[in-house]
């Protein structure tokens, strides 16, 4: 046996730690962004991640920090949490729901110029909601068939109302206060009728939506 070998456990050279992580930043949020999209569209993310130069392992490690973060015994609150990464919001304006006078507070999301990613808050300064939204004066898309939902082409409210009445799927929504109940939240799926866009036949259909975003539409019937 040679004498490496027979050495006991914690005999061998140490190896030196590896050099601190250096801060959480709004290129590493975008890529936790598109971690939960990559299930839905590879592809597409793909050719993000190769936008913003970043490689698989930077995504996952991103994603690993994150989740890191939101289960710390003592970590940031959601708000906190969002400023210390995303830095000063780029607007803050006042939202009337129901009867409640809540607060979005919106960032740049560079990825996706077009569009803010939003935090609502209640009027107890909680965060209710976190999504991606059409960027204030920006123009949304021109929603008229299923052939115009394609993947990332528009955002839960633009669904929403474009294809009027559309219904959160039962168990998909966030908890929320009860009057935010099938007026905002951040449902992962909405039901609804569309018109086919060849032979104008309405479906019905189920859109699928991460972080607010839509990642691809199903059919029920098959």
């Amino acid at each position: 046996m040679s004498p490496s070998s027979a050495a006991g456990p914690g005999s061998g050279p140490s190896r030196p730690p590896g050099p601190p992580p250096g801060p959480f930043t709004p290129l590493d949020f975008q890529l936790v962004l598109l971690r939960r999209m990559a299930d839905h569209n590879p592809d597409l993310v793909e050719d993000a991640r190769h936008e913003l130069g970043v490689s698989i392992a930077d995504m996952r490690e991103a994603n690993r920090r994150w989740q890191a973060m939101l289960h710390a015994r003592k970590g940031r609150a959601a708000l906190s949490r969002y400023r210390s990464v995303l830095g000063q919001p780029e607007a803050t304006l006042p939202r009337k729901i129901g009867d409640l006078e809540c607060e979005a507070l919106l960032w740049p999301v560079p990825l996706w110029p077009g569009l803010r990613f939003e935090v609502l808050l209640g009027p107890n300064a909680a965060v209710w909601n976190e999504w991606l939204i059409r960027a204030p004066g920006a123009p949304g898309p021109d929603l008229r068939t299923l052939a115009d939902l394609t993947p990332w082409s528009c955002t839960v409210d633009e669904a929403a109302r474009a294809f009027a009445p559309a219904r959160p799927m039962e168990g998909t929504a966030p908890t929320l206060p009860h009057s935010l109940k099938g007026m905002g939240g951040t449902p992962s799926r909405l039901a609804f009728t569309a018109p086919d866009g060849e032979t104008g036949e309405r479906r019905p259909c189920v859109a699928e939506f991460t972080w607010g975003l839509l990642q691809r539409v199903s059919f029920p019937e098959g």
